[in-house]
């Protein structure tokens, strides 16, 4: 059965390759995005079947894109298709929306596999990272599975996301339609949350926890 997709990735290359193998399947590609704010303006319009998501996206990450499109597109399955294999990073998108979590080194004939399932409606989760995401959960404390990531709000990724990408405090400010003050007062209280005391280590921790990624985030940076 021929179903309507939208690749969201920020390589060219790798939504070409997808098009192509997906296309030579039958299937439609109706919609492609480079970066997560493109994502969100064109997904719902197009309501494709599945949109598979890269979680490291410039803008806004595959997390939020994905937490947005559950509230505007309920009905687009969500596939993640990414490089990151973090037990915290998987459990958020999960949580997030997502219907599917893959490695972007899985085979092709996996990733039919998981759109075959997230369009009948079950959850799919990739072999390869599936026993080490069961393992933390069983190993991580009830009362907080993730730490301090699990308690950070959409806001606060998004803050850290942007000061790791190298946007200054006017330019995070705006998007988020706070003042330069308040955004610092933010930025201060999430470090210290994290016990970082540094741009660099925040983007350290950013590139660890899946919310940019290194080709994105510039350090020329945050004033």
């Amino acid at each position: 059965m021929a179903n309507s997709f939208f690749l969201v990735d920020d390589h060219d290359m790798l939504r070409e390759g997808l098009r192509a193998l997906l296309q030579a399947e039958g299937h439609t590609i109706v919609g492609e995005a480079g970066d997560g704010d493109a994502a969100l303006e064109t997904i719902p319009a197009a309501r494709p079947d599945v949109a598979i998501i890269d979680v490291g996206l410039p803008g806004l990450n595959g997390i939020e894109v994905t937490r947005e499109l559950a509230r505007t597109a309920p009905e687009v399955r969500v596939i993640a298709l990414s490089l990151h294999a973090e037990r915290s990073i998987i459990i958020e998108m999960l949580r997030a929306g997502a219907r599917a979590y893959l490695p972007k080194a899985s085979a092709f004939s996996e990733l039919l596999t998981a759109v075959g399932e997230v369009l009948h409606g079950r959850l799919y989760l990739s072999p390869s990272i599936a026993s080490g995401v069961l393992e933390g959960l069983l190993t991580s404390p009830a009362d907080s599975p993730q730490g301090a990531f699990a308690a950070l709000t959409p806001r606060d990724r998004r803050i850290i996301q942007l000061i790791a990408e190298g946007h200054t405090s006017k330019e995070i400010a705006a998007r988020e339609s706070i003042s330069v003050r308040t955004l610092e007062t933010h930025r201060s209280s999430i470090m210290a949350r994290l016990e970082l005391n540094s741009v660099a280590a925040l983007t350290k921790y950013a590139i660890r926890e899946g919310l940019t990624t290194p080709d994105i985030t510039r350090t020329d940076a945050t004033g």
